[in-house]
C-alpha cells in the first residue's frame, strides 16, 4: 500500500600504506573502522558494523574508505537488519554489506516480473499488448498488486526462472504459487538487475530496457522515497520500493534504484527487515542513501 515519504565528498585521505583503526563511539553495536590504504592508492576500505563488514573498492583514491565509514555510520545504532549493494561505473566503485543475505522481496520483485515479461515478448519477437502495457504500468508506477498477480500468473514460474537464469540472478528464489512477495532476494541480485537495465546486454534489448526504466522513472510521487533521497539534481532516478509487514521480523522495507544522466551511472539496492514500523525502515534506507549520493557526487566533482 502506498505511503508518502517524501552530492560525492571531495577530499582524498592522505596516508601511507597500512591499516587505520578508529573507534567510532560507544553506542551499541560498537563500530570499528578498518580502512586499508595501499600506498598512493586508497582503493579499498572496509568497516565493521557489529562484526559484519561494509566492504568498498574504488578506482578513485580515498573514496572506498570514505564510503565504507559513512555507510557504516548511517547504519550505526539502527535496530533493524540491513543489506546493501552499490556500483558506480564512473568511479569504478562498489560496496557490499550483507549483500548475499536473503530477504522477503515485498514489491521490489515487481521489477523482476517486468523483466521476465519483457524477455518473453522479446523472444516471441513482439511488442507488449495493450493489456500487458496497462498491467505493467500499474504494477511499477502504482505498485498495484492485482496487476502483479495477473502478470505473475501470465509469465509463470518457468518464465520467471528463465529470466533469472539469463540475468545471472542466481540467489533469487521465486515465491511459491501466488506468493510473489515472498520471493527470496539478495542485495547483490537486485544490483545485478539495476545494472542489467542500464547497460547493454544480451538479455534485454535497448527498447525493453528503456521501457522498464521509463516506468521506474514515473512511480507515483508518494512512492519516491528510499534510495533516491539526496540524489544529485542532475541525475535521473529510476526506483522501485517494497514494504511488507509480517508477524515475525516486523516490516520488510526495501528500495532499489538506478541513477543515470548528467555523467552519472550507478545503482543502489538497500534491503531491511525487523523494522518496527514502515517509516523506521524508510529512515534507515534514506540515511545510507544520502551519504552515498553525497560521497559519489563529491568524488566526481
Amino acid at each position: 500500500m502506498p505511503r508518502s515519504r517524501p552530492s560525492r565528498r571531495a577530499r582524498a585521505v592522505a596516508v601511507t600504506a597500512g591499516v587505520l583503526l578508529t573507534a567510532l563511539g560507544a553506542a551499541a553495536p560498537a563500530l570499528a573502522v578498518t580502512g586499508v590504504y595501499p600506498s598512493g592508492g586508497g582503493r579499498h576500505g572496509s568497516t565493521a558494523v557489529g562484526g559484519e563488514r561494509v566492504v568498498c573498492t574504488s578506482g578513485t583514491p580515498g573514496l572506498a574508505p570514505t564510503l565504507s565509514r559513512d555507510i557504516a555510520d548511517a547504519f550505526r545504532g539502527r535496530a533493524d537488519t540491513q543489506a546493501l549493494a552499490l556500483y558506480d561505473a564512473s568511479t569504478r566503485t562498489s560496496c557490499r554489506f550483507r549483500a548475499d543475505d536473503a530477504f522477503d522481496s515485498a514489491s521490489v520483485v515487481k521489477v523482476t516480473v517486468l523483466g521476465a515479461l519483457l524477455r518473453q515478448a522479446q523472444e516471441a519477437h513482439r511488442p507488449l499488448t495493450a493489456e500487458e502495457g496497462r498491467l505493467a504500468t500499474a504494477m511499477i508506477t502504482k505498485s498495484d498488486n492485482a496487476a502483479t498477480n495477473a502478470l505473475w500468473r501470465q509469465v509463470g514460474p518457468d518464465g520467471i526462472r528463465h529470466f533469472l537464469t539469463l540475468a545471472k540472478m542466481a540467489h533469487t528464489e521465486p515465491g511459491d504459487g501466488p506468493a510473489w512477495g515472498l520471493t527470496q532476494i539478495t542485495a547483490d541480485d537486485q544490483l545485478t538487475l539495476m545494472r542489467l537495465l542500464t547497460h547493454d546486454n544480451d538479455v534485454l534489448g535497448p527498447g525493453a530496457r528503456a521501457y522498464a526504466l521509463g516506468l521506474m522513472r514515473h512511480v507515483a510521487p508518494d512512492q519516491r522515497w528510499g534510495a533516491p533521497a539526496g540524489h544529485p539534481a542532475d541525475a535521473t532516478s529510476q526506483v522501485k520500493n517494497g514494504w511488507l509487514p509480517r508477524t515475525t521480523d516486523g516490516w520488510r522495507v526495501h528500495s532499489v534504484a538506478a541513477f543515470t544522466g548528467g555523467g552519472h551511472d550507478y545503482g543502489l539496492a538497500v534491503l531491511s527487515r525487523a523494522n518496527r514500523t514502515m517509516d523506521y525502515g524508510v529512515a534507515t534506507i534514506e540515511a545510507a542513501s544520502r551519504v552515498i549520493h553525497r560521497d559519489l557526487d563529491a568524488a566526481s566533482g
